[in-house]
């Protein structure tokens, strides 16, 4: 089958297609084709292009796509709505599934670090964004993500293990006392991975369900932090 995913959660983007086998115990045959890049502030503009272009150029036409994964959040609100949309506008037309994906899960998975992990994005503002996971997990699970500031991360980071993609979360982290894993930058491809293991298992929307994971404080959390 052949997947589409998509990131736009932050100023630079990009779009891969991947090519999967039957599913199996160990994730079946997965093959990432191509990935393009998106620059920054123009999602808009050149997401469709760039998908058109990027299926044409590996002789593939638009309803050869089999499914679609597409980073869900946390990240730019104006880069993730831009994504998400495009995703539910192509699996309406072509009556395909959708596997939401988020780049703190991915973190998580696209280490090699076991037990009870902390994965961490840099928010902005002083902020991380951080979920909690256990690898392997349990059937049923539900991970905790979050937003903290910079000193509640350092204080809950403490002792665990850390995994991120930011050299400087990374750094302020180990000096906490955090034994950290540093990540190559998330692109689409890691978002198409952890979307093949999300479609073999079934966790799969429809357009009408496909939403955005924030992971924003709610009005009462910043007013409380603003008075501190």
């Amino acid at each position: 089958m052949i997947l589409l995913a998509i990131d736009t959660s932050g100023k630079q983007g990009s779009i891969a297609l991947a090519r999967a086998g039957e599913p199996s115990a160990d994730g079946g045959d997965f093959e990432v084709i191509e990935i393009a890049s998106l620059v920054g502030g123009t999602f808009s503009a050149q997401l469709i292009p760039q998908i058109t272009e990027l299926l044409s150029s590996n002789g593939f036409v638009r309803n050869d796509i089999a499914a679609f994964a597409v980073a869900s959040g946390p990240g730019s609100f104006t880069g993730l709505r831009i994504g998400l949309a495009a995703v539910k506008a192509l699996a309406e037309v072509l009556h395909k599934a959708i596997a939401p994906v988020s780049l703190l899960e991915v973190c998580a998975f696209s280490s090699d670090a076991k037990g009870k992990i902390m994965a961490a994005l840099d928010a902005g503002r002083t902020d991380v964004y951080v979920g909690e996971y256990e690898i392997p997990g349990t059937a049923g699970e539900v991970p905790q993500e979050r937003m903290l500031s910079r000193n509640e991360f350092l204080a809950e980071a403490k002792g665990r293990i850390v995994v991120t993609p930011d050299s400087n979360l990374a750094e302020v982290a180990r000096a906490a006392g955090s034994i950290v894993s540093t990540l190559a930058p998330i692109s689409a491809a890691d978002v198409a991975r952890l979307g093949w293991r999300k479609i073999q298992s079934g966790e799969t929307v429809g357009p009408e369900q496909l939403e955005a994971n924030y992971i924003r404080r709610t009005d009462a959390e910043m007013l409380e932090k603003i008075g501190r």
